[in-house]
């Protein structure tokens, strides 16, 4: 449907784009609600699309578009401080190309074709479940009832066991997670394609994070010191906005803006991680410019993602839905 496609969409009037939206219905799973139409903005751009719901979670359609995607080279330059910082970073790990050294972590570049998409605007963790902190199974399991005293009295906002358990305070609530260890990537893809949905392959992956855009950053090519991220809170005074990274973008999709969360994606039908690197630059010493690289650059490829075992990452590991329209 022609209507379906980014430069006819974004032309049309708001109640021909609802008429649209609402005989999309018919090829939704049961249980979808159209909501109305909402205006995103972000980074220079800005989208007038429609909210959907599904059993309470939030879905945005995105209509489709041909697309550049990938990275080799400066779209913008990059301004004194961003280049000062990238600099003197890689000189401390004996890097002496710098754009090398950017260019083999990004996708190469490539031109697609994006089809229409309804997206659910969060991410689910995979490998962690909810679970009440009376629950009487976890009654007589002396670690984790110990380590929830000893969280109660401190001053931590997140606690966790490696694949065991974990803890979460938001102001005076905690809320336990147990991690679920009988999962496998074929199972996870199987069970949400039986479900109605599917995962997006990395070409949608980026196209829905960047919009296409052609430099390293959604917003330009170089670094943004005004952002509060999570791992650097101390750069900014700004304690009590939420992470930038976190927040809707122009499609009204919310990514994790964390280095240590991957989404999970398909590449060629096999699971493939986006999104992050599991801190291994952040835990490096890098600093924000190269450590957030792995969050916050759109094309960003984890150069050891075609080694990284699904069992290794899946405590770190998010997925979202996606319907094909």
């Amino acid at each position: 449907m022609e209507t379906l496609n980014r430069s006819v969409w974004n032309g049309l009037p708001s109640q021909e784009k609802e008429i649209v939206l609402k005989m999309l219905l018919e090829k939704l799973p049961k249980g979808f609600e159209y909501k109305g139409l909402e205006t995103f903005e972000r980074y220079g751009s800005k989208a007038e699309t429609g909210i959907y719901d599904y059993e309470g979670y939030k879905f945005v359609f995105v209509p489709g578009d041909k697309a550049t995607l990938g990275w080799d080279r400066w779209e913008q330059g990059l301004d004194a401080a961003t280049a000062e910082d990238f600099q003197e970073t890689l000189d401390e790990f004996g890097v002496e190309d710098r754009d090398a050294f950017i260019r083999d972590q990004m996708s190469p570049v490539r031109e697609v074709e994006i089809g229409a998409l309804l997206v659910e605007c969060q991410t689910h963790s995979l490998g962690w479940y909810e679970i009440e902190l009376d629950d009487e199974d976890l009654a007589d399991d002396e670690d984790f009832q110990e380590e929830l005293e000893k969280f109660k009295l401190s001053a931590y906002s997140e606690y966790e066991r490696h694949q065991n358990f974990r803890f979460v305070r938001e102001g005076e609530a905690i809320t336990a997670y147990l991690f679920n260890d009988e999962l496998d990537a074929d199972i996870v893809a199987e069970e949400i394609e039986q479900s109605g949905f599917s995962l997006p392959t990395e070409d949608e992956w980026e196209f829905l994070y960047g919009g296409g855009c052609r430099t390293l950053y959604p917003w330009g090519d170089s670094f943004d010191y005004g952002l509060k991220l999570r791992h650097f809170e101390e750069l900014t005074e700004y304690e009590n906005r939420p992470y930038d990274l976190e927040q809707p973008n122009a499609f009204g999709i919310c990514f994790s803006g964390d280095p240590y969360q991957y989404e999970m994606t398909l590449k060629d039908g096999e699971f493939f991680p986006k999104g992050g690197d599991g801190g291994s630059l952040v835990c490096g010493g890098t600093g924000p410019v190269v450590g957030y690289l792995p969050a916050a650059a759109v094309y960003y490829r984890d150069p050891n993602a075609f080694e990284l075992d699904f069992e290794d990452i899946i405590s770190n590991l998010r997925f979202r839905r996606i319907i094909r329209l």
